[in-house]
């Protein structure tokens, strides 16, 4: 098949009968799709550090390092930069090839990213990519941190315009879109997905995704993260999405965002390897990797293993074409849903 060419004015409309195509229909077109951008039998793997914990200020319903919800987090200093570079060696060391670190801002001070840059030139003076999630960047505080070594921002948009305002309350949706602007305007790439399971409708779901895919460039890194409730938080509680609906978002995902890696993010705990299985063959190639996906856990290692080994899928390699891989080291506390919480 041939590669289909990047779009970016997909209606509401298009996206929403995208979603309700009959399931094999729907899985047919986005694993074509697939094949035409990316090695089918290839997974990117990727995990987190968390190098500043909980103690934010923001009411985002589905986050437990949020101040205000009692989740058992504790609230953590800025890592010292020796203890980042430690991990981010014993990371290299276990063949990473990009180390991702995110905070819990809301928006980070100068002097917070000023301490980040220096962090960012430690681990790329080891030879690693960087990726960072620190929550809403000036353009100036972008290009100190990409003029540090930064390669990758990760900004998530969470849901749908007009499903936002149910889920958060202390930012809008254009200081999302401007965050992402900044940071594309510096140079940097951009990691930017959303939470699916937060009691959104479907056509909801399918406006997150249409405005992901109309951005002024695809995201490099699509994350679609599955709510993993957290008692103590407000949307803990909330009915399950159906599995197969999940399904279907990654493979709208990937239909509308062909060249993109799409990530099986959060959640995935709660998948049976059937779920996860139909989730590659819809397009997903990349995934959170290790014992504990921050504060919600993931399937561990093992098991991965041996679900790889099932399917016969295999974890994309880094070569000089391919920028997109890393394994990194994780840590213990963050929101579970691969976004940094300040994302």
């Amino acid at each position: 098949m041939t590669a289909a060419a990047l779009r970016h004015d997909w209606t509401r409309d298009e996206v929403v009968a995208l979603f309700a195509l009959p399931f094999n229909e729907l899985l047919h077109r986005a694993h074509s799709v697939h094949r035409a951008h990316h090695d089918p039998n290839a997974v990117q793997v990727s995990t987190l550090l968390s190098i500043k914990t909980g103690g934010c200020p923001e009411d985002c319903g589905y986050c437990p390092q949020a101040a205000r919800y009692h989740t058992g987090v504790k609230a953590e200093k800025l890592m010292p930069v020796d203890a980042v570079v430690a991990r981010a060696k014993a990371a290299k060391d276990a063949g990473a090839s990009r180390f991702c670190m995110g905070a819990a801002w809301r928006s980070p001070k100068d002097r917070d990213v000023a301490q980040v840059a220096e962090i960012v030139s430690a681990v790329k003076a080891l030879g690693l990519e960087t990726c960072a999630t620190l929550g809403m960047l000036t353009e100036p505080q972008a290009q100190t941190l990409k003029q540090a070594g930064l390669d990758y921002y990760n900004h998530n948009l969470d849901t749908a315009p007009e499903f936002y305002g149910e889920i958060i309350h202390t930012r809008q949706y254009q200081d999302r879109l401007d965050t992402l602007e900044h940071v594309r305007q510096v140079g940097l790439k951009t990691c930017c997905g959303g939470i699916v399971g937060m009691g959104e409708t479907r056509e909801q779901r399918a406006g997150l995704l249409e405005t992901l895919a109309n951005l002024p460039e695809h995201p490099q890194s699509v994350p679609v993260n599955q709510l993993v409730q957290v008692a103590g938080t407000p949307l803990h509680g909330t009915e399950a999405l159906d599995p197969f609906e999940f399904v279907r978002t990654i493979a709208v995902a990937r239909i509308l965002m062909p060249a993109s890696m799409v990530r099986l993010s959060a959640g995935r705990q709660q998948m049976d390897d059937a779920v996860q299985a139909l989730c590659f063959f819809a397009g997903a190639n990349s995934i959170f990797y290790g014992e504990k996906l921050l504060t919600t856990g993931n399937p561990d290692v093992e098991h991965d293993r041996a679900l790889f080994r099932r399917l016969d899928l295999h974890a994309l390699e880094v070569t000089e074409d391919t920028d997109t891989v890393h394994a990194d080291i994780m840590a213990e506390e963050s929101c579970g849903h691969g976004c940094g919480c300040a994302a």
